[in-house]
């Protein structure tokens, strides 16, 4: 790698903070020795999406791969929720642990869950495996309001969970953005005003939510859903290595102050005609 530009500091591996949780939407195992050759560094933790690893042929190649590289591996949440939906928790929980996986995601998107029930699916789950858990809804007619995503995530990393995920899904449409994929600003104020954003992964699969994450909370703001053809990409962000986030970790603003005066000098001056010189128009008749 280079090294001769002053970077924002960013945590080492295994990170606490400034956490990118990818999501692997199925991935070949040619393709997960490109992507771990290019940036394992800055890859936390992989998420194999939704319930792909279900259908995944060569799923124990895949998750060993990742973990060779030291890159921690965990189910989709909805896995998990159509396990509980089934009556079949235990035998997720027993798969997992055959796997060698050491961090489970729970959700409840789909499925409704009390906020006691969910807390005590959390509290088994952590008693031997890391836990992220979820909240937030990926139906889009459902709007939670802000005091009681506080309330669930509070309750959440109360049982247990290490991290809370705050839903956007895939598309990034839901829970923290409108349908347009705009930031819910408010809501995403109101959050981080009760809850420390160190415990909390903001899901932003689209570039300007990532853009929008890292300068409101800095290069240290945990993201997820982040697709694995943009780690990278989010690691510029993070330090301002790209245009979008350069002002906000590097002097951009003193430089271009210091030059305010000689580009103004440097405009060329319009010369102004006087009306003498001017041509006399002709008047037509009008008809």
């Amino acid at each position: 790698m280079l090294d001769f530009c002053s970077l924002p500091t960013r945590s080492p591996k295994p990170r606490d903070v400034g956490i990118t949780h990818v999501i692997d939407k199925g991935l070949g195992l040619s393709q997960i020795e490109d992507v771990l050759a290019t940036c394992s560094d800055y890859i936390d933790i992989v998420k194999l999406g939704w319930g792909t690893a279900y259908v995944t042929q060569n799923i124990r190649d895949k998750i060993r791969a990742y973990q060779a590289a030291g890159v921690p591996v965990c189910f989709g949440g909805t896995l998990l929720e159509l396990a509980i939906l089934q009556g079949q928790f235990d035998q997720f929980r027993a798969t997992v642990k055959e796997l060698g996986l050491t961090h489970v995601e729970i959700s409840n998107g789909v499925i409704d869950m009390t906020m006691k029930e969910k807390a005590r699916y959390i509290r088994t789950l952590a008693r031997d495996f890391t836990v992220l858990s979820e909240v937030g809804s990926k139906d889009s007619d459902k709007v939670i309001p802000p005091y009681r995503w506080v309330e669930l995530i509070q309750s959440e990393l109360d049982a247990g969970a290490w991290k809370v995920i705050c839903e956007a899904r895939e598309s990034g449409t839901v829970g923290l953005y409108f349908g347009s994929g705009e930031a819910r600003a408010g809501l995403i104020d109101e959050i981080v005003a009760k809850i420390d954003p160190a415990d909390l992964i903001f899901e932003a699969p689209l570039k300007a939510q990532q853009i929008f994450m890292v300068r409101k909370l800095g290069a240290e703001v945990n993201l997820g859903n982040i697709a694995t053809g943009e780690v990278i990409p989010v690691e510029t962000l993070r330090l301002g290595l790209r245009a979008d986030t350069m002002a906000a970790f590097h002097e951009v603003d003193v430089w271009n102050k210091r030059r305010d005066a000689e580009l103004a000098a440097e405009m060329p001056k319009p010369e102004r005609r006087s009306r003498a010189q001017e041509p006399k128009r002709r008047l037509g008749r009008v008809r």
